[in-house]
């Protein structure tokens, strides 16, 4: 059993994206199988391999493709899910992407056709079809305009969905390719593999790319891929501390906040707590000079009854006054 393993996004970019003819028709190969158009020529912008991870703000392998009606494909081997959410992340990478286009001087209808083809190896869609296209549309599927014109697709390839055990002459042509990722590393011992070798001018192209990869070249693959997905962690964790960091000012914040509504709303009670002391003593004040006349009115001879009509009190009340 042989190593390469296309899998490895550095085996993936350097089976389909090297500067060389049989990369190239490898790569029209693919792309003419799974965009289901025919691709006649291509040219990799973005050929070379990527040196210094830690500068990459989203390490990671792509093959920016450009056909020759200058539609613009980015082509994308993700292996794992990640704690960074992968929709969101393919959807930035085609809204850039469509973006990035000059347009000075040019009509809007004069933009060219953008796609983000992505292989998973994880499964993100809740459907059963392996493949699946995302255009604009609305909340009845209906499109933001014409099928025809939309410039702007994301194709997921999930390969995980791939039934393996299916009977090879039942396979169409995108689930023998995806069945050749996943297995390739196998080689011939794979009996599948070996008649799709021995039979399919597809697989025998990628099987050649595949091969031209050495044992050395492997092992500093398979450094790279490492030091990519290290720096992929890190950046992972970076985030996930600056989002803590970020929960942790906002808790803060908001403690600041509750504590200065608390401060406020113990100063609103104190000055209400006042504002009783001062109506008690007001009323104690009232009550006391009521007594007062009360008294003074039953020393100057006057009738309970003629007391009460006065100060609007009951005769029991002025009793309890007099006595008290």
């Amino acid at each position: 059993m042989r190593s390469a393993n296309l899998l490895n996004d550095f085996a993936f970019k350097y089976v389909f994206g090297e500067d060389c003819k049989e990369a190239n028709d490898a790569l029209k190969s693919l792309l003419t199988v799974f965009l289901e158009r025919k691709v006649h020529h291509v040219v990799v912008k973005n050929s070379e391999m990527v040196k210094d991870y830690s500068k990459m703000k989203n390490p990671r392998l792509d093959l920016l493709v450009e056909f020759d009606d200058r539609t613009t494909v980015d082509l994308e081997m993700q292996l794992r899910q990640t704690k960074d959410n992968l929709p969101i992340r393919f959807s930035y990478y085609l809204a850039r992407l469509h973006g990035s286009q000059e347009l000075e001087g040019k009509y809007y209808g004069e933009l060219k056709e953008t796609i983000v083809l992505v292989f998973f190896n994880v499964n993100l869609i809740d459907n059963n079809r392996m493949c699946n296209t995302f255009t604009l549309k609305n909340e009845d599927g209906l499109s933001f305009v014409k099928e025809t014109e939309d410039r702007m697709k994301i194709r997921t390839v999930e390969m995980a969905k791939l039934d393996v055990n299916k009977p090879l002459e039942e396979m169409n042509e995108q689930e023998k390719m995806i069945y050749y990722f996943l297995n390739c590393h196998k080689g011939i011992e794979d009996s599948k593999i070996k008649v799709m070798i021995e039979n399919d001018e597809v697989i025998q192209m990628l099987e050649k790319r595949v091969e031209t990869i050495s044992d050395d070249g492997w092992k500093k693959i398979i450094e790279d891929f490492r030091k990519l997905h290290e720096n992929e962690e890190r950046m992972e964790r970076q985030l996930e501390l600056e989002e803590a960091h970020k929960a942790k000012e906002e808790a803060k914040k908001v403690l600041q906040e509750a504590n200065k509504l608390k401060q406020e709303a113990n100063k609103q009670v104190e000055e209400a707590n006042k504002q009783v002391e001062e109506a008690d003593k007001k009323v104690e004040k009232a009550n006391k000079q009521v007594k007062q006349m009360v008294c003074k009115m039953y020393e100057d001879g006057f009738s309970l009854e003629q007391i009460s009509a006065y100060c609007s009190l009951n005769v029991d009340e002025i009793q309890v006054l007099i006595k008290s």
